[in-house]
């Protein structure tokens, strides 16, 4: 939550990443640069989730590497669906594990640290939800607990996976007003999104994806039709039975 940043980026060379050696991201090279808004686009199956996984160091690449600027924090905001709303756990729990990579899963809960929570809940317009179960809650608010969880890591790259799907417009909209002032911060932010209109209107930058990469620029330029096309062809070329990353290799 502070107003300080770090000038933080990350620079992909040669980058590939796979499941049990099949491609999901293509030799992909590229930087996203400091305080910079970016989406990464494609279709269904393209690798966007992986690569969001590696470049969080989730997920081990098969070829390349990801090199981090400086000491910069990462922080990413998984799909909703990887939270377990049937496990009984309170609201301010879970915004609590936000601050475990720096202090610890078991270390004694300071009040400063729940006081931090707290500050993250109201954030995000769950103010009085302290001990509400996480599976009395909506979608939506799903959504902004696993933002509020994000905001107490106060990270300085911020990578969020689909952050405005299957949420109500009002939701959508509260949310991408942090989004855009983690971006005035100065924070880098990656985001996977499917909405083509809420990317030309709000990214400067876009990565359009296809396991290989298509394009990546401004958006305008990456999203052109023929980039589209190209996309789209290349998804449905894909087989599942096909071999494995022989460049990789």
């Amino acid at each position: 939550m502070s107003a300080r940043r770090k000038p933080a980026a990350l620079r992909l060379e040669n980058l590939t990443l796979t499941h049990g050696r099949h491609p999901a991201v293509h030799h992909l090279s590229g930087c996203f640069a400091p305080g910079s808004l970016t989406a990464i686009v494609g279709p269904n199956g393209a690798g966007k989730t992986t690569l969001l996984r590696g470049l969080a160091g989730l997920h081990r690449p098969e070829g390349g590497r990801v090199s981090l600027q400086g000491e910069a924090r990462i922080a990413l905001l998984p799909q909703m669906a990887s939270l377990d709303r049937a496990f009984p756990i309170a609201c301010l729990d879970v915004v609590m594990q936000g601050l475990w990579a720096r202090s610890g899963a078991f270390r004694e809960i300071r009040a400063e640290d729940r006081a931090r929570a707290v500050q993250a809940l109201a954030a995000v317009g769950l103010g009085g939800f302290e001990r509400r179960p996480v599976g009395s809650l909506s979608a939506g608010q799903t959504q902004r607990l696993l933002f509020a969880r994000l905001l107490v890591q106060d990270a300085d790259i911020l990578l969020l996976d689909e952050p405005f799907n299957a949420v109500d417009a009002k939701t959508s909209a509260d949310l991408l007003r942090l989004v855009r002032d983690w971006h005035g911060e100065g924070r880098t932010v990656v985001a996977v999104l499917h909405d083509l209109d809420l990317v030309a209107r709000e990214f400067p930058e876009t990565l359009l994806l296809a396991r290989d990469p298509i394009a990546w620029g401004p958006t305008a330029e990456a999203l052109s039709a023929a980039n589209r096309l190209k996309a789209r062809m290349m998804a449905e070329a894909w087989a599942d039975e096909a071999g494995r990353c022989q460049r990789a290799a």
